[in-house]
C-alpha cells in the first residue's frame, strides 16, 4: 500500500515540475514581443525625415492638381502699357496678382503716341524672342496687327480646361468694346461677323458721353439737350449770355485731334469715310452736315481750340471756362480729381446727343493680347483673363480705373459711386462698333489727310466742298495702292 502511495506521490511531482517548466518558457518566449511591437509602434507614429518629405511633396502635389496657376509659377511675363491714368492704377493690382499665381510681371510704361513702334519692334522678332508677353494696343491698330501676324488669336486658350476660368463670363463684357477693339475678320476686314476672331480683351475702352455744368443749366433754366439741334441751340445760348462762360469745349488741333472731334458728330449723322465698297464717303451730304456741326461747336468753344488737343480740351470744361463737354467718359473721373477740377460736384452726365441718323457713340479706347512670338503665351493669358475678371474689373474701379463689364456699371453700390455709370451702360447700346475704319491704312489716312483738311475748313484757310473734295480724293489714292479696288476691276472670264 504504501509502496504504490510513494509512487503516485512520485509521479505527481514530476508532472508538476514540467508543468513549471513549460510555464517558464512560455514566458521567455512571450517576453520580447511587446518591445518589438512598442518599436513597431514608435516606427509608425515618427517618420524618418526622407518619409515626412515625400509625404508633404505628395500633399504638395495633390493641392497643385487643383490650382491652375501652378504650372507656371515662377515664369516672367512682360508687360508692354501705355504711360496713362488707366495703365498706371492697374498697376497696382500687379502685387495682388504675382502673389495669388506665383507669375511674376514686369511692365514697360511707353508713351502712348511711341508705344506702336516698340511694340512692332519686339513683335517682329522670331518666335519666342520678342521682348513682350501681353501688349495693349490702341484700337486702330488691331487690323494691321492681325494682317501682319503679330498677334495670336485667344480661341485656343478659351478653349483650354486648365486655363479658362469657367466663371470668366465674357457675354459680360460689353459687346461694343469686345467687338471694336478685338474681332477681326469679319465685314470689312475689321468689323464682327460670321468670319472674325478674337484677339483680345478690352481693357482701358471707351466710349462718349456728355457732361454738363448741372448749375449753370439749373440756373438759367436750360434743359439738357438730347438732340444736336438742341445742343447747338443752349451752347449759343452760354456762349452769348453766361457771363465768362463758352457753350462748348472741343478738339480742333489739325491732326488726329480734329479727326477725332469730327468723329464724334459723324456718326449721329450718319457719315462715314467709306462705304462697304470702299468707296469714299467724306464728301457725302451727311458727312458736310457734321463739319459744319464741327465748325459750329468750334465756334462756341474758347479762343485757341484749333490747337487743342484732348488736355486742352478737358481742361477748358473742368476749369469752368466751358458749359458742355462731348467726348470720352474719362472726363468723368477727371471732374471728381481736385488736383484737375474747379467744377467737383457741379457736374452732370447725359447721352451723347443724337442726330439725324439716331445715336452713334464713340468706340475707342485700348485692348490687350497676347503677341505670336511671346515665350510665355499661357501665363500670359492667365494674366489677361485675371486683370478682366469680373473680380479684377470691380479692383480696378476701385483703384481708379475704368471698367468694361456691365456687372459692374450695374452695380449699385458702385453706381452710388460713379453716377455716369447709368448714363455709360444707356450709351453703350448704341456705340458704333464701325465709329471709323479700323484698316492698317488709317495712319495715313487719318492726321495727314482728314486732319490737315478738316483743319483748313474750320480755320477758315478753304471752303467744306474744297475741303472734303481734296480729302476724298487723297484717300482714295492711298487705297488705290493699297488694293482695294482690285476686285472691283476684276471681269471673271466669260
Amino acid at each position: 500500500m504504501f509502496k504504490n502511495t510513494s509512487k503516485a506521490v512520485a509521479i505527481t511531482i514530476l508532472m508538476l515540475m514540467v508543468v513549471l517548466s513549460l510555464a517558464a518558457c512560455g514566458r521567455s518566449n512571450q517576453s520580447p514581443q511587446p518591445q518589438s511591437q512598442e518599436k513597431e509602434t514608435a516606427s509608425t507614429s515618427a517618420p524618418s525625415d526622407s518619409q515626412s518629405d515625400t509625404t508633404k511633396d505628395q500633399a504638395q502635389s495633390t493641392d497643385d492638381s487643383f490650382n491652375p496657376y501652378a504650372p507656371y509659377a515662377g515664369e516672367t511675363i512682360v508687360v508692354s502699357w501705355p504711360s496713362l491714368s488707366h495703365f498706371e492704377k492697374a498697376k497696382t493690382l500687379i502685387s495682388e496678382f504675382e502673389k495669388e499665381t506665383g507669375i511674376k510681371v514686369e511692365v514697360d510704361s511707353i508713351q502712348y503716341m511711341n508705344m506702336k513702334d516698340k511694340q512692332v519692334l519686339e513683335m517682329s522678332k522670331p518666335m519666342g524672342q520678342g521682348g513682350y508677353d501681353v501688349v495693349s494696343w490702341v484700337i486702330f491698330n488691331k487690323t494691321e496687327y492681325v494682317n501682319k501676324g503679330y498677334l495670336t488669336e485667344l480661341a485656343p486658350f478659351f478653349t483650354n480646361a486648365r486655363l479658362a476660368d469657367p466663371d470668366y463670363d465674357p457675354e459680360d463684357i460689353v459687346p461694343a468694346y469686345l467687338k471694336s477693339g478685338n474681332a477681326v475678320g469679319g465685314r470689312r476686314g475689321y468689323l464682327s461677323g460670321p468670319t472674325d476672331a478674337i484677339y483680345g480683351i478690352p481693357f482701358g475702352a471707351e466710349t462718349s458721353i456728355m457732361a454738363y455744368r448741372k448749375d449753370i443749366f439749373e440756373e438759367y433754366g436750360l434743359k439738357v439737350p438730347t438732340t444736336y439741334d438742341e445742343l447747338l441751340e443752349v451752347a449759343s445760348f452760354i456762349t452769348e449770355d453766361v457771363d465768362g462762360v463758352y457753350g462748348m469745349t472741343s478738339r480742333g488741333s489739325s491732326n488726329h485731334h480734329i479727326v477725332h472731334a469730327w468723329l464724334l458728330h459723324a456718326s449721329p449723322y450718319g457719315a462715314s469715310i467709306f462705304d462697304d465698297k470702299w468707296n469714299v464717303t467724306v464728301d457725302s451730304p451727311q458727312a458736310k452736315a457734321a463739319t459744319e456741326t464741327l465748325k459750329a461747336i468750334i465756334d462756341n468753344s474758347p479762343p485757341g481750340v484749333t490747337s487743342w488737343g484732348f488736355g486742352e480740351e478737358a481742361n477748358a470744361f473742368l476749369q469752368g471756362e466751358s458749359a458742355i463737354f462731348i467726348d470720352t467718359l474719362k472726363i468723368a473721373a477727371m471732374s471728381r480729381d481736385p488736383e484737375q477740377s474747379l467744377v467737383d460736384g457741379k457736374v452732370g452726365f447725359a447721352l451723347h446727343p443724337t442726330g439725324p441718323a439716331g445715336c452713334g457713340s464713340e468706340t475707342g479706347g485700348f485692348t490687350m493680347g497676347i503677341p505670336n512670338n511671346s515665350a510665355h503665351k499661357e501665363a500670359a493669358f492667365l494674366f489677361i483673363q485675371w486683370m478682366t475678371s469680373k473680380r479684377g474689373d470691380r479692383m480696378i474701379v476701385e483703384a481708379g480705373g475704368d471698367p468694361i463689364r456691365i456687372s459692374t456699371m450695374s452695380d449699385p453700390e458702385l453706381q452710388a459711386q460713379f453716377p455716369e455709370y447709368p448714363v455709360i451702360l444707356e450709351q453703350l447700346k448704341c456705340a458704333n462698333e464701325d465709329w471709323r475704319p479700323l484698316i492698317p491704312e488709317w495712319g495715313e489716312i487719318n492726321a495727314p489727310i482728314m486732319g490737315i483738311n478738316l483743319g483748313e475748313y474750320v480755320n477758315g484757310q478753304t471752303d467744306l466742298d474744297t475741303a472734303l473734295s481734296n480729302a476724298k480724293m487723297q484717300i482714295q489714292d492711298v487705297m488705290e495702292r493699297a488694293g482695294y479696288y482690285t476686285w472691283a476691276n476684276y471681269s471673271p472670264p466669260q
